[in-house]
């Protein structure tokens, strides 16, 4: 008997998903994602604004503020996920001004050109139209600032690839959109957004635990695309 899993809306699954979600990379596409995110970053952020639009549990704001960003802001479309964040960052909060909102990728309420540095990791394919994300990413920062994207490959999306999860004994998978590198050229080349750095990081074969069932092309092919971007001056 064949076992479908649902594909729930972003809004959906991230309220079944959230309690038991890590607040860190927690499988080897997020550590590879991971590994190529951070190898864009500046070391140091110290004085910096930083902005995480897609926040999720707040892997990326500990990163930020780790690296001595002192205002941190992360987004997130769930209430559910942004709790969890609270709970996840208690332990940094002395070091840097942390504040969480809800919002969605495409309408964010943070002040024009806020951010020094924004990130959105694994977060635009839960949103159908690529261009208002990176219009709204580009406007709250600052001219000249960074933004820096990923998302799961769309050579992943292509293979039949599922962002799932358990929950209640049940497996889910999160709706997700596969938006290509031309799709990201042509958004960028309207928005006056240069593109600095592409990178498709692989799969390192030692952070696959031992037994592990998975598709075995996943070893051959880019499991990420990210980009880093700048808004104009």
């Amino acid at each position: 008997m064949l076992h479908h899993t649902p594909i729930l809306d972003p809004s959906d699954a991230y309220a079944l998903w959230a309690p038991s979600y890590p607040a860190r990379a927690h499988n080897p596409v997020m550590l590879a994602e991971e590994r190529a995110m951070l190898s864009l970053l500046p070391q140091d952020f110290s004085g910096r604004n930083v902005l995480d639009a897609g926040c999720g549990t707040g892997r990326y704001m500990r990163h930020a503020v780790q690296r001595g960003a002192a205002r941190v802001v992360g987004v997130d479309l769930s209430p559910d996920m942004l709790m969890r964040a609270h709970d996840e960052l208690g332990n940094v909060r002395r070091r840097a001004s942390i504040e969480l909102m809800q919002g969605s990728l495409d309408r964010m309420p943070v002040t024009d050109a806020w951010a020094d540095l924004t990130i959105c990791g694994l977060a635009v394919g839960h949103v159908e139209q690529l261009e208002p994300v990176l219009a709204e990413l580009c406007r709250v920062t600052q001219p000249g600032g960074m933004v820096l994207c990923s998302d799961v490959h769309p050579i992943g999306h292509a293979l039949g690839w599922l962002r799932d999860f358990k929950a209640d004994g049940r497996r889910y998978a999160v709706r997700h959109t596969a938006h290509l590198y031309s799709h990201w050229h042509v958004a960028c080349a309207r928005l006056g957004l240069d593109i600095g750095c592409v990178l498709e990081p692989m799969l390192d074969p030692t952070d696959i635990p031992p037994g592990a069932h998975f598709d075995r092309a996943a070893l051959e092919v880019p499991v990420a695309l990210i980009f880093q971007l700048w808004r104009k001056p």
